[in-house]
């Protein structure tokens, strides 16, 4: 195959800014494999809120313009580079980064992101894996330090990294929690792990979850929307409770008295800042959880890639999250 002579359909940011600057090219070169680099054929792309920041220009590491966004990946192995021996052609595979980025046709890999692909799995669930897996583990194993038999809350569990970490947290023996912003959503997440779902637009649902949790509180707390929970996130800790923050999108006022009498903290989650042994582990566990059969991502909103944008705008504004999104580009 003589990929330097093809095209492909991708989407290309030029510069930096909302959803319309995600433009759909026709005549995109299908990128190359290297040296221990393999070319897939994408089937789905997985979006992540992450790319919105990215595509702002507001995120602390900013792409070189024009770039292709992407790096949830699950499709078939195109082409193998020098020295590849994991892979070969037409095996199926999923990613948790790719080096010319996933919302494309073909995207090109290193083979330390690239995974095979469960059968048990199909390709937009494979796109819903990546971020929202590793992350979560991170989340909750790696940082958190979370133990069986502990109370989790995650807020805002029905998205990607929320279903991922309720079936993670029930998997591992944690008393799973959630809160979520429709009753589609609630549904989801209690069929995803969780013992109890808080509807989170009620205005008395935290005093429901204290209510409920008594003098114990919450052991940890995975939290999607910091700017906006954190402060009422400490009213709800145990003692030497945790919050790990996922996500946020801006500024908050906290009270540090609220963290001072539980000894509690507060703990951000990059899973960027992760060492290539605990993307290890969180891989080990993520494969063995999809050949158990109790890791299956919920596949929410799916668009083709034209729409792109489209979806962009959808993952920051939706009124509730239903598992999670994807591109389809087959």
């Amino acid at each position: 195959m003589t990929t330097g002579r093809n095209m492909m359909k991708a989407i290309k940011v030029f510069e930096f800014g909302g959803p319309e600057v995600l433009k759909l090219q026709l005549d995109t070169l299908v990128p190359v494999p290297k040296e221990n680099q393999v070319l897939i054929k994408v089937h789905a792309c997985g979006i992540n809120p992450v790319d919105t920041y990215i595509r702002s220009g507001t995120y602390k590491k900013k792409p070189s313009l024009p770039y292709i966004p992407g790096t949830d990946v699950a499709g078939v192995i195109e082409e193998v580079g020098e020295h590849v021996t994991a892979f070969k052609k037409g095996d199926r595979v999923f990613t948790l980064g790719t080096i010319s980025g996933g919302y494309a046709e073909y995207t090109v890999a290193s083979i330390n992101t690239v995974f095979p692909l469960s059968d048990k799995l199909d390709f937009k669930q494979g796109a819903a894996i990546g971020i929202p897996y590793f992350t979560a583990f991170r989340a909750l194993f790696q940082k958190g330090s979370a133990k069986a038999g502990e109370t989790v809350l995650v807020h805002g569990a029905s998205g990607g990294v929320g279903i991922a970490a309720c079936q993670l947290a029930r998997a591992y023996g944690l008393k799973v929690w959630g809160t979520a912003g429709t009753e589609k959503g609630i549904d989801l997440v209690l069929k995803n792990g969780a013992c109890r779902v808080f509807n989170h637009r009620k205005s008395d649902y935290l005093a429901e979850i204290k209510k409920i949790a008594g003098a114990q509180g919450i052991d940890v707390i995975i939290e999607m929307l910091a700017n906006v929970n954190l402060a009422n996130d400490l009213q709800l800790l145990s003692r030497e409770g945790r919050v790990m923050i996922v996500g946020s999108r801006g500024p908050i006022e906290i009270n540090p008295r609220d963290l001072m009498g539980n000894e509690s903290s507060i703990i951000g989650i990059s899973l960027f800042s992760a060492s290539k042994e605990e993307m290890h582990i969180c891989a080990m566990a993520i494969l063995a959880g999809i050949e158990a059969g109790w890791l299956k991502p919920a596949v929410g909103p799916e668009y083709p890639l034209e729409k792109a944008a489209e979806a962009h705008k959808d993952i920051i504004h939706s009124q509730g999250a239903l598992g999670k999104m994807v591109l389809l580009t087959r």
